[in-house]
This record gives C-alpha cells, structure tokens and sequence, in this order.
C-alpha cells in the first residue's frame, strides 16, 4: 500500500509540472490518500516542485557552465615534442627623411623627401624541445620584410616571407660547448644586439650597416659551436659565407669567430638595467671565395675587430674599431670590402625602473677604394629617446643623420631621417 501511494504522488508531481512551478499536497493520515485541497482531516504534507522544470532549469545551467568552461579551455597542440615555445618580434615604424638639397638618385634625377610608416621587420620564431636534454632544441625564425629594391620583379614593395633561422641546437656536445647546425647564427651581431647595442629597430651593427662597413649579415648556412664559462665564452664555426638570403658563390667557405673575456663574470640573464658586465671582445671572419668579379675572378674577405663595453643599471658606454680586406685581383673592380672604421655608442638610463633611456651612437667607416677615387670617410650620428613601456613594448624616438664625403658616391644617401618605432614582442 505505501509503494503504490508514493507511486501515486510522484504521478501526480509530474502530471501537475505543466501548471504550476510548485504545489501544495495534504494527505489523510488514516486512509494515507493525497490531495491537492485542504479538507477535513487532512494534513499539509509540504510544497512540491516540479520534476519537469527542475531539470530544465538544470539543462540551462549547464550549459551556462559549459560555455564559460569552453572559454578558458587550453586548445591542444599535437606535436612529436616534449615542450613547444612560441615568440614574436616586430618593428612597426615612422620614419621622414629629409634629403640633402642637391642630391641626386642613379638615374640622374633629383632626390625627393619620403614620408613613411612601415613594417622594417616581423619575426616568428618556434623552438620545439626534441631530445632527452632540455636545453637542446630546434629552432625556425620566420622574417617578414618589404621588399624595396624595384627591380621590376612583380614583389616591388610586397611583404615577403622568408627563412631566417633554421637550426638544430644540441646542448653539451663537449665540456661547455654546444652546437648550432642549419641556418645558424654568425658570431658576432647577436652577441653586439644583445649586450651593447640594444636597438637593431632603427640601426644594425656597424658591419652589417649600409653606410657603416656593410660587410656580413647575421645568419648563414653551416655549424657554430658556443662555448660558455663564468669568465669566457666563444662562438666559433664555418658557414657558406654569402649569407642566408644569397646563394653560394663557389666551393669556398666561410670560417668566423668571437671570442668574449667577461672581466667581472657572468652577470647571469637578468636585463641590463638589473646588472652590471664589462666584456672585451675579439671577433671576425676569413672568407673565402666569398663573391665573383666581372672577369671570373674570386677573392677573400678577411676583416677583424676589436669590442668592449661596460654596462651597469645607470648607464652603458661600448667601443669597437674593425679592419677588413678584400683580396680582389682584378683593378677593375672595386673592392666594397676593403676599409677599416670604429664605432661608439651609449645610453643613459631614468625613472624607477630604469624605463626611460638616453641613447647616442656614432659610426665612421672609411672604404679603400681601387680604381675610384680616393678614400673617403662615411659618417653616421644617431641620438635619441626610448621608453620602455612594459617587457612586450618599447617606443624610440630618434634622428639618424647620414653625412658621407662630398664627390664620393654614397653622397647622394646624406640627409636627416626621424624615425619614431614600436618594438613589439611576446
């Protein structure tokens, strides 16, 4: 009897669900009957919900959650790898330059002023940890640039695409040793850009400058091995020489170097606003066949330098002087390689965190010259502001004057650039 009655109510719950959200039940304690009304006899037994609206409302609910969850929900990736890292580097750019009255482009014509904002470089740079040490990794960096050189090639002024960095990293190869194999750094700008000249946004190095040296540039097919010590450390290793965005030349390749004393020890890899280093360096390149001559004739490209800088959170001052030659035999060919030059730069630091900096660098580079005129004296002055606004942000202000000798041919190139940039990176 007591089964078939609470049979009955739950029943009459359900059956009731569509007209009311909740109802009151009496029962008769001596027949144990439900009702729906009071009367004579019968006791309130309670409210009652209906079984229907309570699991939609639950329905609701969940899905509610569900959606919320689903925001906030990892995306998996799928890779043969124990570890992935993703990071990006942008230069997003002003820049107005005002040329020389009187100066004059190749064709003859005269040199207007330009008004710009642009894009001077985009990276895109994975690391996927393959190997059991968890230093080791392959790294690809992906560089977008704007293709400025109006050769009629159908790109003129088109954003490519193209492979800057593509390498295995294999930690311990030897005692303190490590290995680069690809498309690998060369010795020495990575070391210059990440310890004495922090704004590769608005300049490079001074030998890889247009108007400075303009000798190498910062990546290249082959091997690097990188030795570390608390006092010294070196990057050492043989490429093709040409540089990883030409062809190589010949059968010749390239072997180049760094060696860094670092007077006070490691610092460790706190910013340079938090420590205080002062390295002296030895670095350089013998190149061999690097480039072929009109008349089929190949030479080497040979040049050392000499660096230091002492930085500490206040303040950094660096030096460098490099001297290069270019073996060419044939007297009708200009040797663009041959030449020596030095370059200074600084910068003073403010505020709380050292956020806001005074920077300066000058570059002078004099190029030996075979059957054009004689030597000639290339200037470059940079003087600005920056502010760092946060680690993923950097704005720089700054003017960059271009002031070469008067009858040489990069005459044409003097004038003032001001340039304001946002160095964007995660």
């Amino acid at each position: 009897m007591k089964t078939l009655t609470l049979s009955t109510l739950a029943a009459l719950t359900l059956s009731t669900a569509a007209f009311a959200e909740t109802m009151t039940l009496y029962t008769d304690p001596t027949t144990g009957q439900v009702y729906t009304q009071s009367g004579e006899g019968r006791e309130e037994m309670g409210d009652f919900v209906s079984a229907k609206e309570v699991y939609l409302q639950n329905q609701e609910q969940d899905s509610v959650v569900a959606k919320k969850a689903s925001k906030k929900k990892n995306v998996p990736v799928f890779a043969h790898a124990s570890k992935l890292k993703f990071s990006g580097l942008t230069y997003i750019g002003y820049t107005y330059n005002n040329v020389d009255d009187g100066q004059t482009s190749t064709g003859g014509n005269f040199k207007d002023d330009t008004s710009q904002f642009e894009i001077r470089r985009a990276y895109l740079q994975l690391k996927a940890y393959l190997l059991d040490d968890p230093k080791s990794y392959y790294r690809v960096t992906l560089d977008v640039h704007q293709d400025s050189k109006q050769t009629g090639s159908g790109t003129d002024g088109d954003n490519l695409l193209r492979l800057k960095y593509a390498y295995l990293y294999v930690n311990a190869i030897a005692p303190y040793t490590g290995m680069e194999f690809g498309i690998a750094h060369r010795p020495w700008h990575d070391y210059e850009e990440h310890n004495s000249w922090y704004y590769r946004d608005i300049s490079k190095v001074l030998i890889e400058q247009g108007n400075g040296a303009h000798l190498s540039n910062s990546a290249d097919f082959g091997v690097m091995f990188k030795t570390k010590t608390q006092y010294f450390d070196a990057d050492y290793g043989i490429y093709n020489g040409e540089g990883y965005h030409d062809l190589q030349a010949n059968l010749g390749v390239s072997f180049e170097w760094r060696t860094t004393v670092h007077l006070l020890g490691v610092a460790g890899k706190d910013k340079q606003t938090k420590k205080t280093y002062w390295d002296a360096s030895f670095f350089g390149q013998y190149n061999m066949d690097h480039i072929e001559t009109a008349a089929n004739n190949t030479d080497d490209l040979i040049f050392g330098g000499l660096h230091t800088v002492y930085n500490q959170p206040e303040f950094l001052v660096s030096a460098q002087y490099v001297q290069s030659q270019d073996t060419a035999d044939n007297s009708s060919y200009t040797t663009k390689g041959s030449g020596s030059g030095y370059s200074v730069n600084g910068e003073y630091r403010l505020g709380d965190e050292k956020e806001y900096r005074i920077l300066g660098r000058y570059d002078a580079w004099t190029p030996t010259e075979v059957s054009s005129v004689s030597e000639f004296q290339q200037n470059t002055y940079i003087a600005g502001v920056a502010w760092q606004e946060n680690d993923n942000v950097q704005w720089v202000a700054n003017v960059d004057i271009t002031d070469d000798a008067k009858g040489s041919d990069r005459e044409k190139y003097n004038g003032t650039a001001f340039m304001l940039t946002a160095q964007v990176e995660f």
